[in-house]
């Protein structure tokens, strides 16, 4: 018998959560892209406002992919998104050092009313200058207990080994 799970992708602005859905869902992706208005403009054209929505089929899971906003104007959809979740994804952009803070108030944001796996994706590990996962899990302070796994979030197989080790966790606790 097939089981879903929603899980919730979620990191900052410019780390790939649209890309890393993309990338493998088994359907047209739902996307809520829109023009970036603000200063963001010169980092890339569109931003979610909303949502993404994937999905993908693990062994017997089927995983529902829900992407998140990364802006903090939208921060409400955080909150919505996360309810009834399974796990979640904390991608960062491994080369982009600065993100990392709102990164870290992601999984605080997200750890402190959900008590559900998750694990971290260092986004961009194919660009010069991309930190090591074992840097990004000292630069986000998180513990040996979650893992923080390289990606790149334009290749699917990448993209496949993150979410079957969210999978996996999820299903042993569940």
């Amino acid at each position: 018998m097939k089981r879903t799970l929603k899980v919730v992708v979620t990191g900052p602005f410019g780390a790939g959560k649209t890309e890393f859905i993309r990338n493998v869902s088994e359907i047209d992706i739902v996307t809520t892209e829109r023009k970036v208005t603000t200063r963001e403009k010169q980092i890339k054209a569109e931003t979610t406002v909303a949502m993404d929505f994937g999905r993908l089929t693990v062994g017997r899971n089927i995983l529902h992919l829900f992407g998140t906003p990364g802006q903090a104007r939208f921060e409400f959809m955080w909150d919505i998104l996360s309810k009834e979740m399974h796990g979640f994804i904390i991608l960062v952009d491994s080369t982009d050092k600065k993100s990392f803070a709102q990164a870290k108030r992601l999984i605080g944001l997200f750890t402190e009313d959900h008590e559900v796996p998750f694990v971290v994706a260092a986004n961009k590990q194919d660009l010069k200058g991309a930190l090591r996962p074992s840097e990004v899990r000292r630069s986000l302070g998180v513990g040996a207990d979650v893992p923080v796994l390289g990606c790149v979030s334009v290749e699917p197989e990448s993209v496949k080994s993150v979410l079957v080790q969210l999978a996996q966790m999820i299903v042993w606790i569940g």
